[in-house]
């Protein structure tokens, strides 16, 4: 009988193995880990190929910082329905959705590649009467003719629709984001220990880093890669990856993030709505739970939550301490937006690197020793049980360090090298007059005297020399190279500050390190600082503010910074399109002077945070002392009178 109950008990209890998994919030935060990791891989393949899709496309960096800000607008709009739906709603369940959604937005950004015709370039080889050699030729017709042709692609339908389809693409990917983050904090806190919370938190937010950071070395290796590999044999892609003009396969790496954003999306179908809370110190616990189960949100109906979220926003607006770490975050995020958009296309033109070698550095050097700082700054909070006083002043002295290691970068750079007709002086060269070359041409080639022109036309060769595959090697005949030599090379001359990257990027990694140690304090921080009930409020706020002021305006306003330094526009059709070049000292001092500037904004902020807070401890200092007894039966006096006055106000709408 006994061998019978044995097997009985056996049977009944391995089909709960399954829940048991699911029910451990462990193997959530791993599962929240692997889906914030593929998600925001997306975003980072975005930013990384974002110079790539401009020069595609023929985008400014304004209009391509703004395609990158659409990702926050709808975002922006629904972020504020976390803070209703986050008490009452299957969590997992909504995390789950949003990932499929992520995965249809990243099929819809790679769909233009799809859709538009080949990448057409001046001197490709598509017509054979055309002068695709770009040689001075006086009195030539073919410059019209390939013109034409060219202009007939570009009205194109397929290739019109390309910037809706993109923003489209980011409109639904934010979306898509509404959920996954702000749920999954708040699921994770309120189902971690107390102790255990800081350390998963850190974990979590240091995927949020190693994402992006995988998105940046995955798009340095399709990058590699000729746009339109798949449309042409390899003996027809004539340009080398470090030509101007090279573009890479841009789209490869969202085709790959969408099918791991729907692997990912699966789990957490499986997860339940609540879940056993982890033990670690019994009372603590109790109380937590206690305060779990009075959240007066949950009695709500969407009108009157509606009614009452101005009132409460501004409640929770009025913490002081809350308002100024969401406004040092804000500051930081805004930081953070238009360098991670930005950061490897200012490598590429003040270092003279390719595109893949640029978003490698990036994605290789600066995002990982940032996730390194996530992780040691969610480790200390749990080593050393910092208070909230502590966490700040570890924020403070943090970006007190970040301000002066990025002082520095904005003296490591080099000037505009010499370009004929464009800088230092713009006037047009008369000894290639005759030659009509086409206002619309860009083949760089650099003479012998080191003077770099815009074609082999502007620089007045009218002769070439080719390899077995017929492409370019040497333009003789130049008669606007200076200097006896009448030669130029295909491709840029460049700048002379290759030398100067290592101890760029070893202080940009330093920074990175340095300023990532306030994430995880600052995050805990916002929740230590709210009462229970409001966290998922509260976490919905901070991520509206984020959105708000500085995710949505910071990219826009990095790329109108970074456009007012051209001082060479494309044209494409009788229309502007990507800039050609740029003046690097000014490029340099405006784009990281910027950066500068909300560094110091975070360390006021940061700051303050540390006054009020010593302020308050003052105060409760001088007043009497009170026995333990007293101070516990008063906190749990407290907390039942509190909740049953927030359900009743909140109910009339009187909060």
């Amino acid at each position: 009988m006994g061998a019978k109950d044995e097997f009985i008990n056996s049977s009944s209890i391995s089909p709960a193995r399954p829940r048991c998994l699911f029910n451990s919030i462990k193997f959530f935060v791993l599962c929240h880990s692997l889906l914030q990791l593929a998600q925001l891989l997306v975003s980072g393949c975005m930013k990384s190929s974002i110079s790539t899709i401009e020069r595609r496309y023929g985008l400014s960096s304004q209009r391509s910082g703004m395609l990158v800000s659409f990702n926050e607008v709808g975002n922006t709009v629904l972020i504020v329905f976390v803070s209703f739906f986050g008490s009452r709603v299957h969590r997992p369940r909504f995390i789950g959705g949003g990932a499929l959604l992520a995965c249809l937005a990243s099929l819809m950004i790679a769909a233009p590649h799809f859709l538009s015709e080949a990448y057409d370039y001046t001197g490709r080889r598509s017509f054979s009467s055309d002068n695709s050699s770009g040689l001075c030729q006086s009195g030539s017709s073919f410059a019209s003719l390939s013109s034409n042709r060219t202009c007939t692609k570009q009205h194109s339908v397929g290739h019109q629709m390309v910037y809706p389809l993109l923003v489209l693409g980011q409109l639904l990917l934010g979306i898509a984001a509404v959920p996954i983050q702000p749920f999954g904090i708040s699921y994770i806190d309120d189902f971690a220990s107390r102790k255990n919370s800081p350390l998963y938190l850190g974990i979590l937010l240091a995927m949020t880093s190693i994402g992006p950071a995988l998105g940046f070395i995955t798009t340095s290796f399709v990058l590699r890669y000729f746009v339109d590999f798949n449309r042409l044999p390899a003996d027809q892609i004539q340009l080398e990856s470090s030509d101007l003009r090279w573009v890479g396969a841009w789209w490869l790496g969202f085709l790959l993030t969408s099918a791991l954003l729907f692997l990912t999306a699966l789990p957490y179908f499986f997860f339940p709505r609540n879940m056993d809370k982890e033990v670690d110190d019994g009372a603590l616990q109790d109380a937590d739970s206690k305060q779990q189960q009075t959240d007066p949100f949950r009695e709500l109906t969407l009108p009157q939550f509606l009614k009452s979220f101005p009132r409460v926003a501004l409640r929770t607006l009025k913490n002081p301490v809350y308002l100024l770490v969401v406004l040092a975050q804000v500051n930081l995020a805004a930081l953070l937006s238009g360098l991670a958009t930005f950061m490897a296309k200012f490598i590429e033109k003040q270092f003279s690197m390719t595109v893949a070698l640029s978003t490698m550095m990036i994605g290789g050097i600066g995002i990982p020793l940032a996730v390194l700082g996530t992780v040691l700054g969610g480790a200390i909070m749990r080593r050393f049980q910092l208070s909230v006083l502590g966490a700040s002043k570890l924020c403070t002295g943090a970006i007190l360090l970040c301000m002066f290691s990025a002082m520095p970068l904005l003296f490591i750079g080099c000037s505009t090298q010499p370009v004929a007709g464009v800088f230092p002086n713009s006037s047009d060269s008369p000894c290639s007059s005759e030659c009509l070359c086409p206002s619309e041409a860009f083949n760089p080639v650099c003479g012998a005297d080191g003077v770099e022109f815009t074609s082999p036309c502007s620089a007045g060769c009218s002769s070439m020399e080719t390899d077995a595959k017929n492409n370019p090697t040497n333009y003789t005949d130049c008669r606007c190279v200076g200097g006896g030599l009448r030669f130029a090379l295909p491709g840029t001359c460049g700048s002379e500050c290759s030398h100067l990257l290592r101890p760029f990027m070893v202080l940009l990694g330093l920074t990175s390190f340095i300023a990532s140690f306030s994430q995880t304090p600052s995050y805990m921080m916002i929740l230590r600082t709210v009462p229970t009930e409001d966290k998922s409020f509260s976490v919905g706020v901070q991520y509206m503010l984020f959105r708000v002021l500085a995710f949505l305006p910071g990219p826009v306003l990095y790329g109108s910074v970074i456009d007012s330094t051209c001082i060479l526009w494309g044209q494409k059709c009788g229309r502007q399109t990507s800039c050609l070049y740029y003046n690097l000292d000014r490029f340099r001092q405006r784009f990281l002077g910027l950066q500068v500037v909300f560094v110091c904004g975070g360390l006021l902020c940061f700051l303050l945070t540390v006054v009020v807070l010593l302020r308050r401890t003052q105060s409760h200092t001088l007043q009497p002392a009170a026995s333990k007894e007293d101070c516990e039966l008063k906190r749990k006096q407290d907390v039942k009178e509190d909740s049953s006055v927030s359900k009743k106000q909140l109910l009339e709408g009187q909060i």
